[in-house]
Formats: structure tokens, sequence, C-alpha cells
């Protein structure tokens, strides 16, 4: 098995790492021919706008969408959770569009007000996941499809629809690899 991780902006070494601490050969992505050579992708978190100009100027958005609709996992942290959203609200940046939520950039408010938290997970065990949330968004409606997983103050920051997974906080800056194992799992079951 082999993940990609888009490797155009953020913190894309990160998840590099992380998946490979979790035993998977990973490929960083920046052209569309590499997004062929993967089973699963990650899409870190960064500036989403500019990711997704990114995406459309290089070739990546389609070849993306294509492979999610062939059944390729993905799993977008942050910004990434923008990009993989149907909808943004105020903001008709690019995205991929294949997550059935509405998500606010920023939501938690800009750098000085980014913010640590203990998250209680059920698919995770009864350990607290620790999050890191950077100028973090957050989903604000999700469709019937969409698994909610975690939310802080009510506000939804971890869900699944079918092979798609989103965090709107970095895991991949914690020792804590269970979100990126249990993407692993996605990923097998996918293949």
């Amino acid at each position: 098995m082999r993940i990609g991780v888009l490797a155009l902006q953020g913190a894309f070494r990160e998840h590099r790492l992380m998946l490979e601490g979790c035993g998977v050969e990973v490929t960083e992505v920046r052209k569309a021919v590499d997004v062929d050579g993967v089973d699963g992708l990650v899409i870190p978190g960064g500036e989403s706008t500019t990711i997704g100009k990114m995406l459309v100027d290089w070739g990546l958005m389609d070849k993306i969408k294509s492979r999610a609709t062939e059944g390729m996992a993905i799993y977008g942290t942050c910004a990434g959770m923008i990009l993989l959203a149907k909808e943004i609200v105020g903001s008709q940046q690019p995205r991929l569009g294949l997550l059935d939520v509405s998500v606010r950039r920023n939501a938690f408010g800009r750098q000085r007000e980014s913010f640590e938290a203990d998250l209680y997970v059920p698919e995770f065990g009864e350990q607290p996941l620790r999050a890191v949330f950077i100028r973090a968004p957050y989903i604000e409606s999700a469709g019937a499809a969409v698994k909610v997983l975690a939310a802080v103050d009510g506000h939804i920051v971890i869900a699944r629809q079918g092979k798609i997974l989103v965090t709107a906080f970095h895991p991949e800056l914690t020792q804590d690899d269970r979100i990126h194992r249990y993407f692993i799992d996605m990923v097998k079951d996918s293949a």
C-alpha cells in the first residue's frame, strides 16, 4: 500500500513522517500523474485558496476527483477539509466538493486564537485525542450521509463520509497516530 501526501504547501512533511512511522510507504504528490500511483491521499493544512488554485493550475483537481469516484480514500486536515467541502461559507474558491458539508474558514479565529483541546472520539478508544487547532475551520452543517466523529463547543471538527475523512485540526503535529491509523484502515478497506 502506498499513500500520497499532497506536497504543494503546508504540513505535508509532518504527515509523511507520521504515515511512515505507521509503516506505510509514502509518495509526495505534486503532479497529476503522482495521484495514479497511490492507494489513498492526504491533503494537509496550509492556505486553502492557494492550494485550490494550484490544484486547478497543475491539473490535480480533476485527477483527484476522478480517483475519488473510483473509491480512493482521502483524508483532509484543516485546509484539506475546506478543499473537500461541497460548500465554503462566503467563498467561491476552487474546491474538490467531495464531502457533503458546509465549512466556515478560520471559524475559531485568527492565528492568535489558535488552541489545543482534548477530544473524546469513541472510534479511537477511551483515551482523549489531543487536537491542535491553527486558524481552524469547522463544519457548520452536514448532509445525512456524513458521520460526525467529534465536535468542539457544538462545532463539528471530525467527520467522515464514505472514503472521505476530515479533521479541522492538525493531528500530524502531535505524537498520537490514531487518526492516521484510522485513515490507513480506510485505505486498506478501499483496496
